[in-house]
């Protein structure tokens, strides 16, 4: 078969069956309506041209349509850049794109799928949208490469969605267009259809398999909760120590973050990601549910200054300030500052031999029994020993429903079925913010 290269054989491949119904098919840009994974949503595609200012008037009134009608909206970037004739029009254009965008986020879910080339203001506009999709054939970029690398500054691969990827532009990466339009349609039926409507909901499925803590991965957890073969991995090529994915349990669409355990720190992109992927799933109230298991934020002053304290605190402001409902599951550890950032929620259900703390269990032993572990012959073995008798009687799932730090204890075996039970609880969850413009945590 062949792959779709114009304009209206890319949005024929994103709309079911092909049919749709055009709103604009002259100039650089087509706009279109139609149903995608039988959800009605606006689509504008580009097809390689300059794009004039009549083009960008057409993308503001589409996307000012999707708002008012409370649709999602799909943009297809392939542009040259902008008609440089028309002078400064040029750049208005660009501007009033990017004041849409903006403008319409929050209110009805925007992908943005880069297929060809999609530099400076597209770019703006690309990477401002809810997800952004690229095919490997795609250049996504705010400086061009080869104007960089005539400068000295050549970075290998530039400009590609393999970049994009690592930067955490692009939450996925296909091989071509047709993969890109299948790929939109398929967000567009787990998003909701605008930030009034409740999430979608699906078959349900027995997940994959069992939680297994003895052999724990973020995916693999993810995966013994949700409804198997439902799980789509977003931001997949940036900040690898936390997974992100859109997902359904029990039918019902959720956002899943899940740490990844053992020795492996949150950085400060680990933290970026989940707060951007929580913030999306907040603006169309779509569930989130947490699996903690982490040794907390990377311990390095060093992080500190490159920005680690900033994103750690934009971390917990985005999951305090979230409204949607909230799970979190303590699979593992949840010590100190990052229980605090990511077990801010509505139900939080602690996992049989999870452990709940303050500082880390040998920390806490070596300053509460300092005397009497300064006392004996063996203070490395000693403090072990006490440190896993604190953890026992201190830290357990069941000292923190009894502390109030987690709502219910259960074995590994029952996590999904608690999870489902709290989403079903918390599906009528309403509230009502204090009037403000807008908060104003770290960015």
């Amino acid at each position: 078969m062949a792959i779709a290269k114009t304009g209206k054989e890319v949005l024929a491949k994103f709309f079911d069956e092909g049919a749709y119904s055009a709103l604009y098919a002259d100039g650089a840009v087509a706009a279109a309506f139609g149903s995608a994974n039988g959800v009605p949503v606006y689509a504008v595609c580009q097809n390689g041209a300059a794009v004039a200012e009549k083009d960008t008037e057409k993308i503001v009134k589409v996307l000012d349509m999707a708002a008012k009608t409370g649709n999602p909206v799909v943009t297809f970037y392939n542009s040259v850049g902008a008609k440089l004739e028309e002078g400064l029009a040029a750049l208005s254009g660009s501007a009033a794109v990017v004041a849409a965008v903006a403008r319409v986020s929050g209110v009805v879910p925007q992908i943005a799928v880069v297929t060809g080339v999609c530099g400076a203001g597209s770019a703006l506009a690309a990477a401002g949208a809810d997800l952004c999709i690229m095919s490997e054939e795609g250049e996504l970029f705010l400086t061009p490469p080869f104007t960089s690398a005539a400068a000295g500054d050549k970075t290998e691969d530039a400009g590609s969605a393999a970049y994009a990827a690592k930067a955490g532009v692009a939450a996925l990466v296909v091989k071509n267009a047709d993969e890109a339009a299948a790929a939109a349609a398929r967000m567009v039926g787990l998003l909701p259809a605008n930030n009034l409507a409740g999430p979608a909901v699906f078959e349900a499925a027995e997940p994959a398999g069992a939680l297994n803590l003895a052999k724990y991965s973020p995916d693999e957890a993810a995966a013994s909760i949700v409804d198997a073969g439902s799980a789509v991995e977003l931001y997949a090529g940036y900040g690898k120590n936390v997974y992100t994915a859109l997902a359904t349990v029990a039918g019902s669409v959720v956002g899943v973050v899940a740490t990844k355990g053992g020795d492996e720190a949150l950085c400060r992109c680990c933290v970026s990601k989940t707060a951007r992927f929580v913030r999306m799933c907040d603006a169309f109230s779509i569930p989130v549910v947490t699996l903690v298991n982490t040794d907390g934020f990377r311990k390095s002053c060093a992080e500190d200054v490159s920005g680690g304290l900033r994103e750690a605190a934009r971390l917990a402001g985005t999951y305090a300030d979230a409204t949607t409902a909230k799970i979190a599951v303590v699979t593992g550890k949840a010590v100190g500052a990052a229980y605090t950032a990511l077990a801010n929620a509505d139900l939080t259900v602690a996992v049989e031999g999870c452990t709940i703390a303050p500082i880390e269990p040998k920390a806490a032993v070596t300053v509460l029994y300092k005397d009497e572990l300064e006392q004996g012959t063996n203070i490395a073995g000693d403090t072990a020993k006490l440190a896993a008798k604190y953890a026992a009687e201190v830290c357990s799932a069941s000292a923190a429903v009894r502390a109030g730090l987690a709502d219910v204890a259960v074995p590994a075996a029952g996590v999904r079925a608690a999870v489902a039970s709290a989403l079903d609880m918390l599906a009528t969850k309403r509230v009502q913010r204090m009037p403000k413009k807008h908060g104003n945590m770290a960015l």
